[in-house]
Parts: C-alpha cells; structure tokens; sequence
C-alpha cells in the first residue's frame, strides 16, 4: 500500500540484476493513483535527474518555445502545479503514478486536452479531423515515463489502461493518443517513444481512427455518457 504523502512505505521489491530477463508486470502487480495523491518525491523519482525526462517535466507539449528556455526548477513547478501532488482532495491532477511494492515506477501524462496547446498538429490533424482542439469533454494521454531500473517491463501498458479508466470516471466523452508505430526488432530510443505505441493503447481498448505520417496514428475511444 502506498502512503503517499503521509510517507514512503519501504519497497520489498529489487531491481532486476543486469543481463537477465525481467519479468513483465500486469495490473496484478502494479497500483496506480492519481498523481495528486503522490508526493512531490514520488514525482521526481520517477522523471530521475538526468536525460529527456527529467529535462522535459512534461512540459514539451504546454510551454511552446518557452520550453527550451526556462530552468529545469521552472518547469519542475509547472509539473508541480499541474499534478496538484501532496494534495490528494484536489479536484484535478495532470496524470498517473505507477506504484511497485510502493516504490513509484512510472507516470502517465493525463488529462483534458485542451491542456495541451502546443500539441504538434502534424500528429494530430485536428483540422483534417473536424475536431476543436479545444474541447474540454476530448482527454489525451500525451506523455509516458518509466523509472530507471523498471523499464521494458509493460509498465506504460498497464498505466495506458488505467489512463483509460481516469478519463471516463472523471467525465470525459472520449479520449485520445498520438502513438508511435513500431516494429517488431526494431530498435528506437526511449524518448521517441514516450508518447507510448500502438500497440499498449489497443491493448487498453483504444482503435485507430487516423493516420498522419508513416510513424505516427491517433488512437481514440469513445465514452458513453
């Protein structure tokens, strides 16, 4: 059980030794909660302090070319702003946190997209689409992150299913992902992919309602309402 921002209970679980195999982890293993019921530690011991996720804090999608330029501590308080953490009463959060024998492990970016004005729209095509980009009622899954030690695990599979069970009980009519296509054997480095693939959305229900590149589809589900 996690004791989010009442305290950190110690993990029983131990990183997978190098060289061999891990075992994949499903939604029997993992517990996965609303980032406003994280603490602030959780968060950043998930992004880590070194590389894309740790650079970007989620930010890449909302700060526009402002991204490139503010301090890591400035888009570390937008991350921090937006997920509501320490706050678990809080009406809203911008994502997930994946708990492994509570140790944190992963993260989901989460939430209506709107949020999102600086997603590319070579991906998105909304305009080919008929779609209002700014329709609050539409959610998007935007962002994944696995903690260092943990990945290739299926971590970001059960948070995409879980991304889907958020959306719908926090009223949204549908909700959308703008996955890489991939390939089986090929290689692609972590950061292309953190928008997730295609292949852990269908899993989590999602279908392909258009493709804008040879790389690139929007995944969707709708929601009864």
């Amino acid at each position: 059980m996690h004791a989010g921002h009442h305290g950190r209970v110690a993990s029983t679980s131990q990183r997978v030794p190098a060289g061999l195999r891990p075992t994949d982890l499903t939604a029997a293993d993992l517990t996965v909660r609303p980032a406003n019921e994280a603490s602030w530690e959780d968060i950043q011991a998930v992004f880590g302090v070194r590389g894309y996720t740790a650079t970007c804090q989620c930010q890449r999608f909302k700060l526009g070319p402002m991204w490139r330029q503010p301090s890591i501590a400035i888009r570390q308080e937008h991350l921090r702003s937006e997920t509501h953490c320490d706050f678990p009463t809080a009406r809203t959060t911008s994502g997930l946190i994946a708990y492994l024998d509570g140790e944190p492990v992963g993260w989901c970016a989460v939430e209506p997209r709107s949020k999102y004005p600086d997603l590319p729209r070579q991906r998105t095509r909304f305009k080919d689409r008929g779609e209002d980009p700014d329709d609050p009622t539409v959610w998007a899954v935007t962002c994944f992150a696995t903690r260092a030690g943990y990945r290739r695990r299926g971590v970001s599979r059960v948070l995409a299913k879980a991304a889907v069970d958020h959306a719908r009980k926090r009223g949204a009519r549908a909700l959308e992902a703008y996955p890489m296509i991939t390939t089986p054997g090929e290689e692609i480095t972590w950061g292309e992919t953190h928008v997730g693939t295609r292949s852990i959305f269908e899993a989590a229900g999602m279908h392909e309602v258009f493709r804008p590149s040879l790389r690139r589809v929007v995944m969707r589900v709708e929601f009864d309402r």
